[in-house]
């Protein structure tokens, strides 16, 4: 039997929607720590506050995007990070370069 990771605890502990939250704060603040480093933003600024309905929405889609691709609970975390991360511009860049690829064939 495999031992429970991380994200097996935390759906165990809170549910399946807190560590879904919890998977798209971790992109976003990945995200804003990267802009903080390359100087961009204050950490403590407003812009922190704009994070919190990107991560929200990057949540429900990268919820609605794993549950369509039949993804267990941690790649579907891990979709939700990574989606969280980019955001919605890159997440909109993303699957418009998928898009051309597909058409450019």
């Amino acid at each position: 039997m495999p031992e429970k990771g991380l994200i097996d605890t935390i759906t165990a502990l809170w549910g399946g929607a807190i560590a879904t939250l919890i998977a798209a704060a971790m992109g976003r603040l990945m995200y804003h720590t990267g802009e903080v480093r390359a100087r961009r933003r204050a950490f403590f600024g407003r812009e922190l506050l704009w994070e919190i309905p990107a991560l929200v929405a990057m949540a429900f889609i990268g919820e609605a995007l794993s549950s369509y691709l039949d993804l267990d609970g941690r790649a579907a975390m891990g979709l939700v990070a990574i989606l969280s991360y980019l955001g919605p511009r890159g997440t909109t860049a993303m699957v418009e370069r998928l898009w051309r690829g597909k058409g450019a064939g």
